[in-house]
């Protein structure tokens, strides 16, 4: 008798394969304070992966914008430009009273937050964009009524 070709099955043939889903990368927050500090929580400074004993960071905005969206934060070999992460409670604080305040930022009476992006400064520096999200409510609109007028039931009974 001819042997036959027979092949086998593995122990991984019999299960369900479930695609892997990719965890998204969780967003990594922070907040000013009335002070007028930048806030990073420390689970947020233990995403961020550096050391904010040593670490201390240029502080800067993009040039020629009026209105500041984001703060940028790059770490510095040259001390002397930089500024130091302050260790509080449960969090690391870096203090920019006058630059916000002198910025437009009203620190004091709305509350700021922001959400920090990693982005590639220079030469394998990674830098930290701080997006801020302004969280007071919106002005009321003002102006005048654009569009037609809309039929009520004065102009209505009229016509």
């Amino acid at each position: 008798m001819k042997a036959k070709e027979i092949r086998f099955f593995k122990i991984e043939d019999n299960s369900e394969q479930k695609p892997k889903v990719q965890a998204k990368p969780a967003t990594i927050t922070g907040y000013i304070s009335t002070g007028g500090k930048i806030v990073f929580p420390a689970k947020s400074v233990k995403q961020l992966n550096f050391d904010p004993e040593t670490t201390r960071f240029k502080v800067g905005v993009q040039q020629g914008k009026r209105k500041i969206k984001s703060l940028f934060l790059v770490p510095a070999d040259d001390q002397s430009e930089a500024f130091d992460l302050i260790k509080a409670a449960k969090s690391y604080t870096i203090a920019l009273a006058l630059i916000l305040q002198k910025s437009g930022i009203d620190y004091a009476n709305t509350k700021y937050s922001f959400t920090v992006k990693p982005f590639e400064y220079e030469a394998g520096v990674t830098g930290y964009e701080l997006q801020l999200d302004d969280q007071s409510p919106k002005a009321e609109y003002t102006g005048k009524p654009r569009g037609r007028k809309r039929k009520t039931t004065e102009n209505a009974t009229q016509e």
